[in-house]
């Protein structure tokens, strides 16, 4: 009877092991209250269940399929516990986010099965973050880029043990996870794999010791472990602690209107309030805290969501209330979110490949823009949001009728986007500010080109409020912790709602407003102009990985080969 229970165990063990690894990446990552942001620290040893399941599978001489499954339902639980919120602003986008992002996540750790069986566990482990990573530089860049869940922005609750970041960028942190459950795993179970036995001896093989290493003193196989976990914390508390904020003070003005993006912002909304009165709501709260040291004000994403066409753009009204109300508070610029039409006439020849056609307007591109304000009478500047959100915002050629009615908040379609990083130059000097529009305060690579570009302010306008009071809000807050520390730039935040307010070069968090309120708040925030290491050389973690794997793949189905000859 015990024998037979052991079996049993034995035999649900994977699947254990899946919801276990699920459940402690979920755990770590930054969608809990601020008092357990200690859980953090589960991220650093939640990859030692995968790392055991697959062990214990190669183990029973599982076949390569049925890794694969255990290896999905551990990747499509993680996806499912930290991102099912996407399924607020649509039930079938959710689902699409959950199951092909986790989908795409089996690419690299079946990778690194197959190098393990051709080439060794030795190679095989040392492969595994460097497939990883490789696969979160390509989902940094591609056309269904969804870089929500890499692994470096699980640390943005626990910003203060990645100060390191101003070196590294956000993959460090994926590159230190990897590191770490390695390392755990390898002092609990050790990287080799008995050789497959009969189903009788299953029970057995999930306990037995597997390599020497376990043999040797605790201390000495926890001592590897134990120093990687350490050195980059205290690396990072050495960097905090002596940093100081750096660059001359201006005074910004942050707004949050806090109109539901369901039922009240657009005119097909039920409860639609009229575009005026949103203009007069963000005026009104504008006012309550303006002085006269306030330099810039700061608006949400698509905040006038009433199409502007930029060729007339000066003659639209509410642009020329906007004007008036400069002329009432000279020495204040306003930059807020719009939603702006650029015609290119019937040739098709002078449009773009994202424009679309009308027969009564020709062809034209749709913009998610940010539009700077220098003063009452000076031109208006332009920013096109260039990282579109997949099947909202940006649709493959290859998948437009595929998605073409999923929603995940938004229109359907391509929109336009610009290739370079516009920097608003203001009339204070020291003020140049970089205009992230939502989805890009994501990417730290994108965002170091606004800092290279001169900015030394990160401005980030966003609307949240598509996913409702889910931890989607909270977490896109908190990665902006995380692009601070990598510019070291102060970040002033407005979103329609959601959370607005003021992180400091430290990735510290000054101000912030409540989930669903109309809020405005003021902070004086520090200008530098200095460039950290990551700013000045790039993310250079991303670009090595890459090649090292397309090294490693030819490598082992080079071995692969050799085999079969033989």
């Amino acid at each position: 009877m015990a024998t037979d229970a052991s079996a049993r165990a034995a035999y649900w063990q994977p699947s254990l092991l899946a919801f276990l690894g699920a459940g402690l990446l979920w755990l770590g990552w930054p969608v809990h209250p601020s008092p357990f942001s200690a859980l953090t620290a589960v991220l650093l040893v939640a990859w030692v269940p995968y790392l055991r399941m697959e062990q214990v599978l190669v183990a029973r001489g599982a076949s390569g399929w049925k890794v694969f499954r255990y290896t999905y339902l551990l990747l499509v639980l993680w996806n499912a516990f930290t991102t099912w919120w996407v399924s607020f602003s649509t039930l079938g986008g959710g689902i699409a986010a959950v199951v092909l992002n986790a989908l795409l996540m089996c690419i690299p750790t079946m990778a690194f099965y197959h190098t393990k069986r051709l080439a060794g566990p030795k190679l095989g482990y040392i492969s595994l973050p460097i497939y990883w990573i490789a696969f979160e530089q390509l989902h940094l860049h591609w056309d269904l880029t969804w870089p929500w869940l890499t692994l470096g922005n699980g640390f943005a609750q626990a910003n203060q043990w990645v100060q390191w970041y101003e070196y590294t960028g956000f993959l460090g942190g994926s590159l230190w996870i990897w590191v770490v459950s390695i390392l755990v795993f390898r002092a609990l179970f050790g990287i080799q794999t008995p050789a497959p036995s009969s189903r009788s001896n299953q029970a057995s093989i999930a306990h037995q010791p597997d390599n020497a290493p376990l043999g040797r003193p605790v201390a000495a196989r926890w001592l590897a472990p134990i120093l990687a976990v350490l050195l980059p914390m205290l690396a990072s508390y050495g960097i905090g602690a002596t940093y100081q904020e750096k660059g001359e003070t201006a005074e910004v003005v942050v707004v949050q209107p806090n109109v539901d993006p369901f039922l009240e912002k657009f005119s097909s909304n039920p409860n639609f309030i009229p575009y005026d009165q949103q203009l007069t709501r963000l005026l009104g709260l504008t006012e309550q805290q303006l002085t006269p040291q306030t330099r810039l004000v700061l608006w949400p994403e698509t905040a006038l969501e009433e199409s502007y066409f930029e060729q007339n753009f000066e003659t639209n009204s509410k642009v020329m209330r906007l004007r008036s109300w400069l002329a009432q508070h000279p020495g204040v610029e306003l930059i807020t979110g719009m939603t702006t039409i650029k015609m290119y006439g019937s040739t098709k020849e002078m449009a773009t490949p994202t424009a679309r056609f009308r027969d009564d307007v020709g062809y034209y591109d749709v913009f998610n823009t940010a539009v700077h304000f220098p003063s009452a009478t000076a031109p208006a500047t332009f920013y096109h949001k260039s990282r579109l959100v997949p099947g909202v915002e940006k649709v493959p050629v290859v998948l437009t009728k595929l998605i073409a009615n999923i929603d995940l908040g938004g229109v359907v379609g391509s929109y336009g986007s610009q290739d370079e990083r516009t920097v608003f130059n203001t009339n204070t000097p020291a003020l140049r500010l970089a205009p992230s529009i939502c989805y890009e305060s994501v990417y730290g690579d994108f965002m170091a080109q606004y800092i290279k570009n001169g900015a030394t302010l990160i401005g980030i306008i966003t609307n949240d409020g598509w996913w409702s009071d889910s931890p989607g809000h909270k977490q896109h807050f908190q990665y902006a912790t995380l692009r601070a520390i990598e510019t070291r730039r102060d970040i002033a935040r407005s979103a329609n709602t959601g959370i607005s307010g003021f992180i400091n070069q430290k990735g510290e968090v000054l101000t912030r407003t409540a989930w669903w309120e109309q809020a405005v708040s003021r902070h004086a925030v520090h200008l530098n102009k200095e460039l950290t290491f990551y700013v000045q050389h790039g993310d250079l973690i991303g670009p090595a990985t890459q090649v090292l794997a397309v090294l490693l793949l030819v490598l082992v189905l080079a071995r692969r080969f050799s085999k079969s000859v033989a």
